[in-house]
């Protein structure tokens, strides 16, 4: 279970885990289009499909930093937030998946 937040008084919030959730239908969908002619018409339609799911991702992931950053806005006066190594996480090839689809630096940054 991959916390994005947890706050002082217990609360604990749980990252959406788009990518995880959707990685096998986008990895089924690239599989396919793998020996397929490019820039044919079947090709620019497989192509089409991924960047559909990539996008539906970014949204699932955006949506819930989004949600996230409005509640601690709104319903707490003082926010301190941890100063994680992202970039060094993200070069650790364990971590890096896990890390990406939770979105800290786009949480981050909202914050700010």
């Amino acid at each position: 279970m991959a916390k994005i937040a947890t706050l002082s008084i217990g609360e604990v919030f749980v990252g959406a885990k788009s990518l995880k959730k959707l990685e096998a239908k986008l990895s089924r969908l690239q599989y396919l289009n793998r020996h397929k002619t490019k820039f044919s018409s079947n090709w620019k339609k497989a192509q089409l499909k991924i960047a559909k799911l990539h996008r539906k991702i970014a949204n699932i992931r955006k949506d819930t930093l989004h949600k996230l950053t409005t509640y601690l806005a709104k319903n707490h006066s003082q926010i301190v937030i941890e100063d994680l190594n992202v970039s060094g996480m993200m070069a650790n090839h364990k971590l890096a998946q896990a890390v990406g689809d939770m979105g800290f630096y786009e949480f981050r940054r909202q914050l700010e």
